[in-house]
């Protein structure tokens, strides 16, 4: 099996795995324009059951 013949930086390594971290972030959080309260988009709203302005879900 094959060695490294030079040790890489901490630099590079951090370069490296910043592309690993970037998926560990949460995804977008958009504001319902029924209620204000956050959702996540594309979805119906939890707190009122709103979905492109047009009642979807009756919440209780």
């Amino acid at each position: 099996m094959a060695a490294p013949k030079r040790k890489k930086s901490k630099a590079k390594t951090a370069m490296r795995k910043a592309q690993w971290y970037k998926k560990l972030n949460i995804p977008g959080i958009s504001l319902c324009p029924e209620c204000g309260q956050p959702k996540k988009p594309h979805r119906v709203c939890p707190h009122c059951g709103y979905y492109k302005d047009k009642e979807v879900v009756e919440v209780i």
